[in-house]
Protein backbone atom coordinates (compact mmCIF):
# COMPACT_ATOMS: atom_id res chain seq x y z
CA UNK A 1 0.00 0.00 0.00
CA UNK A 2 1.33 3.45 -0.50
CA UNK A 3 1.03 6.16 1.83
CA UNK A 4 0.72 9.88 0.19
CA UNK A 5 1.59 12.82 2.44
CA UNK A 6 0.84 15.06 -0.60
CA UNK A 7 -2.25 16.73 0.69
CA UNK A 8 -1.14 17.75 4.04
CA UNK A 9 2.32 18.92 2.35
CA UNK A 10 0.06 21.33 0.69
CA UNK A 11 -1.96 22.14 3.50
CA UNK A 12 1.82 22.92 5.17
CA UNK A 13 2.80 25.16 2.28
CA UNK A 14 -0.71 26.66 2.26
CA UNK A 15 -0.04 27.59 6.15
CA UNK A 16 3.74 28.61 5.99
CA UNK A 17 2.67 30.97 3.08
CA UNK A 18 -0.36 32.57 5.07
CA UNK A 19 2.07 32.78 8.24
CA UNK A 20 5.17 34.44 7.00
CA UNK A 21 5.15 33.86 2.87
CA UNK A 22 8.09 33.58 1.24
CA UNK A 23 11.15 36.34 0.16
CA UNK A 24 11.57 34.64 -3.07
CA UNK A 25 8.09 35.20 -4.40
CA UNK A 26 7.70 39.30 -6.02
CA UNK A 27 3.98 38.71 -5.40
CA UNK A 28 3.64 36.21 -3.10
CA UNK A 29 4.16 37.54 0.32
CA UNK A 30 1.07 40.61 0.82
CA UNK A 31 -1.44 38.27 2.68
CA UNK A 32 1.01 36.47 4.87
CA UNK A 33 0.29 37.41 8.61
CA UNK A 34 4.31 38.24 9.06
CA UNK A 35 4.87 40.29 6.08
CA UNK A 36 2.13 42.45 7.36
CA UNK A 37 2.78 42.66 11.06
CA UNK A 38 6.59 44.00 8.81
CA UNK A 39 5.18 47.56 8.75
CA UNK A 40 3.67 47.79 12.10
CA UNK A 41 5.47 50.50 14.19
CA UNK A 42 5.81 50.22 18.15
CA UNK A 43 2.73 52.78 18.49
CA UNK A 44 0.79 50.77 15.82
CA UNK A 45 0.48 47.55 17.87
CA UNK A 46 -1.95 49.49 20.53
CA UNK A 47 -3.73 51.96 18.75
CA UNK A 48 -7.10 51.80 18.25
CA UNK A 49 -9.53 53.82 15.58
CA UNK A 50 -12.84 55.10 17.05
CA UNK A 51 -14.96 52.77 17.80
CA UNK A 52 -12.54 50.19 17.69
CA UNK A 53 -12.59 47.05 19.67
CA UNK A 54 -9.45 45.31 19.33
CA UNK A 55 -5.51 46.22 18.65
CA UNK A 56 -3.14 44.70 16.60
CA UNK A 57 -1.92 43.41 19.95
CA UNK A 58 -5.01 41.53 20.54
CA UNK A 59 -5.61 40.59 17.10
CA UNK A 60 -2.05 38.95 17.73
CA UNK A 61 -2.69 37.37 21.29
CA UNK A 62 -6.11 35.74 19.75
CA UNK A 63 -4.05 34.61 16.84
CA UNK A 64 -1.79 32.31 19.33
CA UNK A 65 -4.11 31.58 21.34
CA UNK A 66 -6.24 30.29 18.91
CA UNK A 67 -3.58 27.84 17.33
CA UNK A 68 -2.25 26.56 21.07
CA UNK A 69 -6.14 25.65 21.83
CA UNK A 70 -6.88 24.19 18.38
CA UNK A 71 -3.82 22.29 19.09
CA UNK A 72 -5.16 21.02 22.37
CA UNK A 73 -8.32 20.04 21.49
CA UNK A 74 -7.41 18.31 18.09
CA UNK A 75 -4.57 16.60 18.43
CA UNK A 76 -3.95 16.41 22.51
CA UNK A 77 -5.52 16.07 25.55
CA UNK A 78 -7.84 19.23 24.84
CA UNK A 79 -6.22 20.70 28.46
CA UNK A 80 -6.01 23.77 26.81
CA UNK A 81 -9.52 25.42 27.07
CA UNK A 82 -10.95 29.13 26.78
CA UNK A 83 -13.26 28.64 29.94
CA UNK A 84 -10.42 27.55 31.87
CA UNK A 85 -8.36 30.75 32.39
CA UNK A 86 -4.16 30.07 32.36
CA UNK A 87 -4.65 26.84 30.72
CA UNK A 88 -4.07 28.46 26.93
CA UNK A 89 -0.10 30.28 26.83
CA UNK A 90 -0.80 33.71 26.25
CA UNK A 91 0.92 37.23 26.90
CA UNK A 92 0.10 40.00 29.24
CA UNK A 93 -1.13 43.39 27.98
CA UNK A 94 0.98 45.68 27.47
CA UNK A 95 3.84 42.93 26.10
CA UNK A 96 6.36 44.57 23.97
CA UNK A 97 6.27 44.15 20.02
CA UNK A 98 8.81 41.41 19.96
CA UNK A 99 7.37 39.50 22.73
CA UNK A 100 4.21 39.35 21.02
CA UNK A 101 6.08 38.27 17.59
CA UNK A 102 8.20 35.30 19.54
CA UNK A 103 4.86 34.91 21.29
CA UNK A 104 2.99 33.88 17.81
CA UNK A 105 5.95 32.62 16.43
CA UNK A 106 5.88 30.16 18.80
CA UNK A 107 2.01 29.04 19.01
CA UNK A 108 2.47 28.62 15.06
CA UNK A 109 5.40 26.60 15.61
CA UNK A 110 2.84 24.49 18.54
CA UNK A 111 0.43 24.46 15.68
CA UNK A 112 2.43 23.31 12.66
CA UNK A 113 4.38 20.61 14.59
CA UNK A 114 1.21 18.81 15.07
CA UNK A 115 -0.13 18.62 11.43
CA UNK A 116 3.55 18.09 10.69
CA UNK A 117 3.14 15.01 12.22
CA UNK A 118 -0.09 13.22 10.93
CA UNK A 119 1.02 9.89 9.26
CA UNK A 120 -0.50 10.29 5.80
CA UNK A 121 -3.22 11.72 3.88
CA UNK A 122 -5.93 9.68 4.90
CA UNK A 123 -5.76 11.30 8.88
CA UNK A 124 -7.30 14.75 7.27
CA UNK A 125 -10.73 12.90 6.73
CA UNK A 126 -10.63 11.61 10.66
CA UNK A 127 -12.71 13.48 12.74
CA UNK A 128 -11.06 15.38 15.44
CA UNK A 129 -12.29 17.61 18.36
CA UNK A 130 -12.94 21.61 17.97
CA UNK A 131 -11.90 23.47 20.95
CA UNK A 132 -15.72 24.56 22.00
CA UNK A 133 -15.81 20.16 21.62
CA UNK A 134 -17.76 19.77 18.25
CA UNK A 135 -16.04 17.08 15.77
CA UNK A 136 -15.30 18.31 12.04
CA UNK A 137 -12.72 16.62 10.01
CA UNK A 138 -9.58 17.38 10.50
CA UNK A 139 -8.86 19.43 6.72
CA UNK A 140 -11.16 21.40 7.79
CA UNK A 141 -9.49 22.21 11.41
CA UNK A 142 -6.30 23.54 9.73
CA UNK A 143 -8.62 25.18 6.51
CA UNK A 144 -9.92 27.10 9.25
CA UNK A 145 -6.69 28.21 11.24
CA UNK A 146 -5.41 29.00 7.19
CA UNK A 147 -8.41 31.51 6.98
CA UNK A 148 -7.65 32.86 10.72
CA UNK A 149 -4.30 34.05 9.55
CA UNK A 150 -5.10 35.45 6.66
CA UNK A 151 -8.68 37.27 8.51
CA UNK A 152 -5.99 38.55 11.22
CA UNK A 153 -3.47 39.85 8.67
CA UNK A 154 -5.92 41.83 6.60
CA UNK A 155 -7.31 43.65 9.76
CA UNK A 156 -4.07 44.33 10.87
CA UNK A 157 -2.87 45.80 7.65
CA UNK A 158 -6.43 47.86 7.58
CA UNK A 159 -5.55 49.34 11.30
CA UNK A 160 -1.76 49.30 10.03
CA UNK A 161 -2.98 51.77 7.49
CA UNK A 162 -5.77 53.49 10.07
CA UNK A 163 -3.02 54.40 12.14
CA UNK A 164 -0.30 55.25 9.65
CA UNK A 165 -2.68 57.86 7.78
CA UNK A 166 -1.97 55.28 3.89
CA UNK A 167 -4.85 53.65 3.94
Amino acid sequence: MVVSRAAIETLLYMMDMAFEGTRNEIWGNWHALLENLSSVRDEDWTWLPEGGQRSIFELVRDLGQCKYAYASAAFEDGSMDWDKPGTIPSISDGSPPAEALDYVRGAQDYWRSRVAALRDDSELLKQRTGPWGTQHETRWLIKTMIEHDLYHAGEINHLRALAQGND
